[in-house]
């Protein structure tokens, strides 16, 4: 089964896309993944500072949420189609997880959560019947509705024989752990590039800008004393499941720490913002006696978040790409992640472990847009399988 993924992280700096083929090994234990293309799609301008006003902790107009969320639909149906096309494959089924623009947490439990990104522009153009809203159940059920990759890590590493972290760096970085002699496990540390992001945008003065190859923190120098500030946020104490987004990590979060330390230059700030990264990631492996950590997302781009990452987890703990590691690029994982879940879900099978989210319960993930054709599901299947073998 040939399934498109799309996602829209929270960079928000564009659409990963990509072509999956999903094949079930005669052992019903395992199911093969061949990955037949994979692309990056920037958004354009005009779209991409819409969304990040959006991101903003700050009232918005109804119909800007209603606009992108057409527009959105629009850009993630021409960027699978093209793609499709130039790989010469229809896609059975498409996974659309849209853009995340609000994700809103209150004493611990997530109380709602919002993707924008209409399907049914995605169905209308290529044929295709489209899962979306994929996080939406999960936080019915009681869960965080993330880190949703948890389901993705757990059957890569089905025979792992140490403690490992599967990280993404995004605009937030989320791990999975995963043991020999132990449940998985699958949280949000805190921000990747969010709040880099913001530095880097007043540094540059461009208004979609970032770290590009970790050069503006190069430039600078860790504060001490606003690290520690900024590790003081309660989030970084409070006991897994949990999750986060831009809600908390923002710019006026921000500004209201650097308000306690006037007068900082602002590739020291950045410094300090990447070492943040690393020091929050490295906590919450250590906590877990992680020995390996498997990085994926732009952040792994970042040679010195990278650098001061490494540094933080020490010489005891190796850290290799998703590529080097399952033969998965860094870029494409989660839109291979969505097209995962989009198998799961087609046959019946739940794709949101409580476990990894804190839910009540199991569930299928996300709801289904016909294409052209009514839809006709196969019968569900009774097992899901175990592992995942990536096949070039």
């Amino acid at each position: 089964m040939i399934i498109a993924g799309l996602m829209a992280g929270t960079s928000a700096d564009g659409l990963d896309v990509a072509l999956v083929e999903f094949e079930p090994d005669g052992d019903a234990d395992a199911l093969i993944m061949r990955l037949l293309a994979a692309r990056e799609v920037p958004f354009d301008a005009a779209l991409g500072l819409d969304i990040l006003r959006l991101l903003e902790p700050r009232d918005v107009p109804l119909a800007l949420v209603s606009d992108v969320d057409a527009r959105l639909g629009q850009a993630s149906a021409e960027a699978v189609a093209t793609l499709a096309a130039e790989a010469g494959v229809e896609p059975e089924l498409i996974v659309s997880h849209g853009q995340t623009v609000r994700h809103d947490v209150a004493d611990g439990a997530v109380t709602s959560t919002l993707q924008l990104g209409q399907p049914a522009w995605i169905a209308e153009r290529t044929g295709a019947p489209v899962l979306s809203d994929v996080r939406a159940r999960d936080v019915a059920a009681g869960g965080q509705g993330a880190p949703l990759v948890g389901i993705l890590d757990r059957m890569l590493l089905a025979d792992v024989a140490e403690p490992t972290a599967v990280l993404n760096l995004g605009g937030i970085a989320n791990i999975t752990v995963i043991s020999p002699d132990a449940e998985p496990l699958a949280f949000d540390t805190g921000p990747a590039n969010a709040l880099i992001d913001v530095m880097a945008r007043r540094i540059t003065g461009d208004e979609r800008g970032f770290d590009r190859d970790g050069a503006l923190a190069a430039r600078g120098r860790v504060i001490p004393a606003l690290l520690d500030d900024l590790l003081a946020e309660p989030y970084y104490a409070q006991v897994p499941p949990k999750s986060t987004g831009k809600e908390l990590f923002h710019a006026a979060y921000l500004d209201r720490h650097l308000a306690a330390h006037p007068g900082l230059d602002e590739h020291d700030v950045i410094a300090t913002l990447t070492a943040l990264t690393a020091r929050t990631v490295a906590q919450a492996c250590a906590a877990r006696d992680v020995g390996a950590v498997v990085a994926s997302g732009g952040g792994t781009r970042n040679p010195t978040l990278m650098a001061a990452l490494r540094a933080e987890l020490g010489d005891a703990v190796g850290v290799r790409t998703s590529d080097e590691a399952f033969g998965l690029p860094e870029g494409a994982k989660e839109a291979c992640l969505m097209a995962l879940v989009g198998w799961l879900s087609w046959h019946g099978l739940d794709a949101v472990a409580p476990e990894l989210t804190g839910a009540r319960r199991a569930t299928l993930a996300g709801r289904l847009t016909s294409g052209a054709r009514p839809l006709r599901l196969p019968a569900p299947r009774e097992t899901a399988p175990r592992r995942l073998i990536v096949r070039r």
